[in-house]
């Protein structure tokens, strides 16, 4: 007795294939859109990495009516984690005073950042009259 088979087990067989294809696309495809959403996702990219210096005689600062400027270790100046320009940090702070010109400013300085952005930084609060100036420390243990 001799067997024939038909041509039904070749079509179940390229129809699997097409279907593994397909499966192994769509796995490629998420696999890369979620990549790209984690690594452009705001809460990853607006995270600022700063490592402030030690001081013996931190304290802990209380109110929410202050302006935080950050200077990074790059030198790299962030308003409110707001990447903002050397030549345009004076405008950004004379636009956050406008409201409220008594308002304290914050300064968050990286531990290994150029001291040259820290004079320009201090150089234009002095030119903005801004009077209450905290600089940001981590309390020795």
């Amino acid at each position: 007795m001799i067997r024939i088979k038909g041509k039904n087990d070749y079509m179940v067989a390229l129809e699997s294939v097409a279907m593994t294809d397909i499966v192994l696309n769509m796995f490629i495809f998420f696999f890369i859109s979620f990549s790209l959403i984690y690594t452009f996702s705001p809460s990853r990219v607006s995270k600022l990495d700063i490592r402030l210096p030690k001081a013996s005689t931190a304290v802990a600062l209380e109110g929410s009516d202050k302006i935080m400027l950050i200077i990074n270790k790059h030198g790299e100046y962030f308003m409110d984690e707001n990447k903002v320009r050397a030549t345009d940090l004076k405008s950004a702070l004379k636009s956050k005073l406008k409201d409220d010109p008594s308002m304290s400013l914050f300064l968050k300085v990286d531990n290994m950042a150029k001291f040259d952005s820290v004079v320009k930084a201090l150089d234009v609060i002095n030119e903005l009259n801004i009077q209450k100036v905290s600089v940001a420390a981590v309390k020795k243990e």
